[in-house]
């Protein structure tokens, strides 16, 4: 034993300084490569010989990262047998038919490429490309991005796209392979007006911007496909509707966040608005929920982009659809439909509702039953948020005033607080704290916080109260209904999460408090108290 201790001693210093000189070489090898090689200039791209990049400017930003989300379910790749009216098919991945129109070369490299997603539940497509020139000059629209006082009284026209051709651009070399091209020769059309009506269809939509934007796609060769900018990150390009009330933009986001998840980007992606619309406080979810926005005008030269996204309109959401259809879904935990598949049921809009909360820095890993009591005494305390409708001046063509939905709102809201001031609310085993839903004096991130941490949220029918798709799972939704506003709007959003719903339906516009107060009640004692 003794005679073998010498013999292993020698091995293991041997073994050190062999590792030490490999060390050595490895540090020196990339210290000198480091100092020696210049930093990868997008001026000197490897592509195709005829694939020119003039003057480039990198448009290199951070991404962030996907937040982890107990809804979550995987998206890709979309289920093959999925039934065409199925809740996934609705709210999921039901965009199952992938349609080339331009294929990338077999060969690899730089080239570009354009596909769609088409869901035939939706009737709609999520297109994207690679590569894809936009060319601003050729899009007739206003500026868009400015504060709203400066454009008062301009028309919505003005602000909608008007795609010119070739306002957007593919580069077709010789081995890129055509699939329902409105043409030959040098340049030429890439989705014919065929192929439009199957894929793209205008659905009912009077100006369909997406549609046009893709009918205005050319496939140009190689030496005609210049770049003086390129976007390097993932984008979505976006065009918005009725982009200053909730509903619609809810649906925009829907359609953006959708968009991102089936072609599987590894990060959020950035928006840019393919409109001329002004600012609005909607933005500051726009700008939590993604990478970051710009606005097409604001490139003042043609630009392009590595990997675009085309989102649909929200129009084309089943947020909207099902307001004129029925939509049989119902909401489930994930964990429930991870186990248990089930085509009657979603959790897509808990996964959305948690992508907000989360994207403000709200904790989405906990669902909400009660409030803590302060002490081990005290009765928990439950927050019953009140969304109100406030004036507010909202875009260019309004007048600041918005529609009442209940004319007697501030004192229905004021016999609420002065029930639950009084300490005479019959409710021996909790307590209210009642929260003034101000939310056009509120920031967004402070309204998503007010639902967040609501055990009911009460309301009449507006547009507000669209917040509810980031509602935790044991919230509760009294919506008061007014005789000319009888819409499923709240009541869908509320079934498709899997919420408990109350309404109030009125006669008219006037709400008895009293009866509010007792509705109220009922829903508080449901809960124990």
């Amino acid at each position: 034993m003794s005679k073998r201790n010498p013999r292993i001693l020698k091995i293991i210093i041997y073994m050190l300084l062999l590792n030490s000189l490999f060390l050595c070489i490895y540090f020196a090898f990339h210290s000198s490569s480091s100092s020696t090689q210049p930093p990868p200039s997008h001026h000197h791209l490897h592509l195709p010989s005829r694939f020119h990049v003039t003057n480039n400017q990198s448009a290199a930003t951070i991404q962030k990262h996907w937040p982890i989300l107990p809804s979550y379910l995987p998206w890709t790749p979309p289920q093959s047998d999925l039934p065409a009216r199925s809740c996934e098919g609705y709210f999921g991945n039901g965009f199952t038919k992938r349609v080339d129109f331009l294929r990338a070369s077999k060969r690899g490299g730089e080239g570009s490429w354009f596909r769609c997603h088409y869901s035939e539940t939706l009737s709609s497509s999520i297109c994207e490309g690679r590569n894809l020139r936009m060319v601003p000059d050729r899009i007739a629209m206003s500026k868009g991005g400015e504060k709203l006082e400066e454009v008062m009284g301009r028309g919505e026209e003005e602000e909608l796209p008007e795609f010119r051709e070739g306002a957007f651009e593919v580069a077709e070399g010789k081995r890129n392979r055509r699939v329902g091209g409105g043409g030959g020769g040098v340049s030429r059309r890439l989705v014919s007006d065929e192929m439009l009506n199957e894929y793209v269809p205008e659905g009912g939509i009077g100006r369909h911007t997406m549609r046009g934007l893709v009918g205005s796609i050319r496939a140009v060769g190689a030496d005609d496909f210049v770049c003086e900018e390129w976007v390097e990150e993932p984008t979505l390009l976006v065009t918005r509707f009725e982009y200053a009330n909730m509903f619609h933009t809810v649906t925009d986001w829907y359609s953006a966040y959708v968009s991102s998840r089936v072609t599987g980007l590894p990060n959020r992606p950035h928006v840019v608005f393919v409109d001329g619309h002004c600012t609005t406080q909607l933005e500051e979810t726009w700008t939590a929920l993604f990478s970051g926005i710009r606005y097409a005008k604001n490139f003042t030269k043609p630009v392009c982009f590595r990997h675009a996204v085309l989102s649909p309109l929200g129009y084309e959401t089943a947020l909207f659809k099902g307001l004129s259809g029925e939509i049989e879904c119902n909401g489930e935990s994930a964990h429930n439909l991870w186990q248990n598949p089930d085509n009657t049921k979603t959790a897509r809009l808990s996964e959305f509702g948690e992508m907000i909360r989360s994207s403000f820095g709200f904790p989405v890993n906990r669902h909400r039953s009660t409030e803590k009591p302060l002490s081990s005494s005290s009765s928990p305390v439950y927050n019953v948020l009140f969304v109100r409708r406030e004036d507010y001046l909202a875009h260019p063509r309004h007048g600041g005033k918005v529609q009442s939905r209940l004319v007697n709102e501030e004192e229905v809201f004021e016999s609420l607080r002065q029930w639950v001031a009084s300490g005479s609310t019959g409710l021996t085993k909790c307590g209210i704290n009642l929260v003034n839903g101000l939310f056009a004096h509120m920031s967004m991130k402070d309204q998503v916080k007010a639902i967040q941490d609501a055990s009911v949220i009460i309301g009449a029918h507006g547009a507000g109260l669209t917040h509810i798709v980031s509602a935790t799972p044991n919230t509760t939704i009294f919506e008061i209904i007014s005789v000319e506003f009888r819409r499923p709007h709240f009541e869908l959003i509320a079934k498709w999460k899997g919420l408990e719903y109350h309404p109030m339906h009125l006669a008219n516009s006037r709400a008895d408090p009293t009866a509010v107060i007792e509705k109220l009640k009922e829903i508080m004692r449901s809960f124990g108290c």
